[in-house]
């Protein structure tokens, strides 16, 4: 029989870190309801013509294809897989695929309800997605997305909202040092403008955004393979060391792209943003301007954000998002702007837990053991424990007669905070005997010292 286990890229969750998934999703469920928006939900799987050919040759690479069964196997391109075109012979087998992200899906969604829902329609989302990505710290095949978007609105106040809601529940997860990049799609393309090269737009953005992985020599080698010459990337040096402090940022930017309609559009959007987010303050998070940043230009049309980890820890973005002013022109919608973030989770789980920032009662399910001394005894507890329960106190009893010391060990390894035993002399007077299994300590208590007890925890 072969050992079990489980697909590459994909993980199995312990009662404690199921727990602490948890207490993220409930804190980014209340700031999404917290500022106004609505939950929904989409099917795991999509028609494949929905995803393919929305996130790029890359993306379109990385979403896990449905084969076909029964008679539609029939439809298999045998023809292409002949001639060796294995991605057409792919998908001849295949008409449904996992989705991909969360904000495909939203635009067929929001296409497809358009005559049931108010505009500007805010929704999130909290679902898995799924790429056939090669597996790393915080990168996985499997993964959860958490989603806020607005869409039927082309203020820039929402992304100032967003901005803010970011900050929100990086504060509730008592987070600090977090950098929210922000980058415009505008002002990249006003660069490409400026300095000839617009029809290498991607190359010079994707080359762009390696900055901090490949240094300044590394990316203009890329640029000059590319195409771009050497002319052009000499016109955009000053973006290799850009520096400052926001407000000088966006003035380096004025200057460089002051021969831009495009770019200077671009600035005039980014400059709004930043200086009503500065002015309203932020709790725990930074705003910073990130020239490189380019994420999304498939899709992405005005702002581009990114979260990064507090600087000491060695870890990817932990969110991301921006303005899109026509993804649901895709589903035959047009002129339907929208702009969302999206938080990591599986990597802010990391943070949290390098940082040692779950809170100790997180894991705490079971908030007392009741022990189980004989049937006269595991009555009494259960009679106490139906009450416990009607007061939305979670209680347990060990369901076996056992030696204490069993219970004891039980107890601890479920990380229940509290044991409960009654014998014959507390049934006789009404009490229970409550031992702390943190501190040690001991007392004797009624049920409504026991209901209090339990209830502030």
């Amino acid at each position: 029989m072969a050992k079990p286990g489980i697909p590459k890229g994909t993980r199995d969750f312990s009662p404690a870190e199921v727990y602490k998934r948890q207490y993220i999703f409930s804190t980014i469920r209340k700031n999404f309801e917290k500022f106004g928006y609505q939950p929904i939900e989409t099917p795991s799987f999509e028609n494949s013509e929905t995803l393919m050919g929305k996130y790029g040759e890359e993306g379109d690479r990385l979403i896990f294809k449905i084969l076909n069964s029964g008679d539609k196997v029939k439809k298999a391109d045998l023809k292409s897989l002949e001639e060796g075109n294995l991605a057409k012979f792919s998908n001849s087998l295949s008409e449904k695929a996992l989705r991909y992200d969360l904000t495909v899906p939203f635009a067929r969604f929001v296409v497809q309800h358009q005559n049931n829902l108010e505009f500007p329609f805010k929704r999130y989302q909290i679902q898995p997605v799924w790429r056939a990505d090669n597996p790393q710290k915080g990168r996985f095949r499997e993964f959860y997305q958490c989603d806020a978007d607005v869409v039927g609105s082309k203020s820039l106040w929402q992304e100032i909202e967003l901005v803010q809601l970011y900050d929100s529940v990086f504060a509730d997860l008592k987070l600090e040092g977090v950098t929210i990049k922000i980058n415009n799609r505008k002002i990249l393309s006003g660069i490409a403008e400026v300095i000839g090269a617009s029809d290498k737009l991607i190359d010079f953005t994707v080359a762009l955004d390696k900055l901090d992985k490949m240094g300044e020599d590394g990316v203009k080698s890329e640029m000059l393979a590319k195409g771009i010459s050497a002319e052009a990337i000499q016109k955009v040096q000053p973006l290799f060391s850009f520096s400052g402090n926001l407000n000088e940022k966006i003035e380096q930017l004025s200057i460089l792209l002051s021969a831009s309609e495009e770019g200077k559009k671009g600035v005039e959007e980014l400059q709004f943003i930043c200086e009503n987010v500065e002015k309203l303050g932020l709790k725990s998070a930074t705003i910073d301007l990130d020239v490189t940043l380019a994420r999304g230009l498939n899709y992405y049309t005005g702002a581009i954000f990114e979260v990064s980890a507090p600087k000491n820890i060695a870890m990817g973005s932990i969110g991301g998002g921006g303005r899109y002013d026509d993804l649901t022109g895709i589903f035959g919608l047009k002129n339907m702007s929208g702009v969302g973030i999206s938080f990591g989770l599986d990597r802010i789980y990391l943070v949290l837990e390098e940082l040692s920032l779950f809170p100790e009662t997180v894991t705490v399910g079971t908030k007392a053991l009741f022990f189980n001394f004989g049937d006269a005894e595991a009555f009494y507890a259960m009679k106490t424990i139906s009450m416990l329960r009607d007061l939305d106190i979670p209680v347990e009893m060990f369901p076996d007669k056992a030696k204490m010391d069993k219970q004891f060990k039980h107890a601890e390894k479920k990380n229940i905070p509290f044991a409960i035993m009654a014998g014959n002399s507390e049934i006789a007077e009404g009490k229970f005997t409550v031992k702390n299994l943190l501190s040690g300590e001991k007392e004797t208590v009624d049920f409504n010292g026991l209901e209090q007890l339990l209830k502030n925890i």
